[in-house]
């Protein structure tokens, strides 16, 4: 496993972090716990010291599971986990409805807003810290940017966290550049990107990132699975599961992707790794991506994810995959 620093923090992260979106289960169809155990502790097993997560996944309960999981290892991972995003308080930007499955088209048990104001925050870390069972964070990041508070209140208030001791680093993440600008010198900045989504790559936040020391965290490097290479055309997704409904993951669309992902095999199997595994490994090869957050809901796809960390491309291994994604 290849392992990177977080900005400036002086913390080293392995390539390869787990995403805990999925392991929450909500927007994904629910989650068995004691399978979501053992799939952060086969992470962790295999060279993954990198967890991220965030309150809003299952309100609060993909927090708890992490918090389970590593209860006894806890000197031994890099804890990440984000804020601003309250169900519970009904002040900043309306963001969306929500119920226990999912996101919700009208009125339902939650209304998600986006609000970063410092007392918002200093209530969202104590319950944090609570739920996963720990003094302390390592890294701390806005989940979604607002407009109701201004950047450098925000701002300061994680800098008073951190010099409490409660965070050891800051992050953002779903920025747009003028708000990455705003933010100063943070660690991290996390964004949506893969193969089919490279917006940061042309709107200046990699450049932003690389030129400052930030450390860029792509989050859905596989496109919820799409990328897999095992995403059939006859898959069925069950109700509350994002992807059910989503043109993304259509029949044409998933026959594109697959054709598109057949045209790797050749490379894949000259370094004896997975399509899933390839990608991940393209992903952060790219310039200025330093970490993949990649989700997992079972042992074997932890396993799996975290050889990528391992996979080593050369120039004409990213040559042609590059020339493949191109059209």
């Amino acid at each position: 496993m290849e392992y990177r620093k977080l900005g400036d923090s002086g913390i080293k992260a392995s390539v390869v972090a787990l995403g805990a979106w999925a392991i929450g289960g909500w927007m994904w169809g629910g989650t068995e716990e004691e399978a979501a155990v053992k799939t952060i502790q086969a992470s962790l097993d295999n060279g993954v010291n990198f967890i991220d997560t965030a309150a809003i996944y299952g309100y609060g309960r993909s927090e708890e599971i992490v918090g389970r999981a590593i209860n006894d290892r806890r000197d031994k991972v890099v804890l990440a986990t984000k804020c601003g995003l309250r169900w519970d308080l009904k002040k900043g930007d309306f963001y969306f409805y929500g119920t226990e499955e999912g996101i919700s088209l009208g009125p339902a048990k939650y209304e998600v807003y986006k609000y970063l104001h410092p007392d918002s925050i200093n209530e969202e870390v104590e319950r944090s810290l609570k739920r996963l069972g720990t003094d302390h964070i390592d890294l701390y990041q806005t989940h979604w940017q607002e407009s109701t508070t201004p950047i450098e209140d925000t701002i300061a208030a994680l800098l008073k966290l951190k010099e409490q001791g409660k965070i050891r680093a800051i992050g953002a993440s779903n920025t747009n550049i003028e708000q990455l600008k705003a933010y100063g010198n943070i660690d991290t900045d996390q964004e949506r990107f893969s193969m089919l989504d490279r917006r940061i790559e042309q709107d200046g936040t990699l450049t932003h990132c690389r030129e400052n020391n930030i450390s860029v965290l792509a989050y859905s490097p596989l496109v919820h699975g799409l990328l897999t290479g095992k995403m059939t055309p006859d898959r069925q997704f069950k109700e509350g599961d994002l992807r059910r409904g989503n043109p993304c993951f259509n029949i044409e669309s998933r026959q594109k992707v697959a054709a598109m992902l057949n045209e790797f095999v050749p490379i894949a199997k000259k370094h004896n790794a997975t399509i899933s595994q390839l990608v991940i490994a393209w992903t952060f090869s790219r310039p200025g991506v330093t970490h993949v957050l990649c989700g997992a809901r079972t042992q074997e796809q932890a396993v799996e994810n975290a050889a990528a960390g391992e996979l080593v491309l050369d120039e004409e291994d990213i040559q042609a995959i590059n020339s493949t994604i191109e059209p």
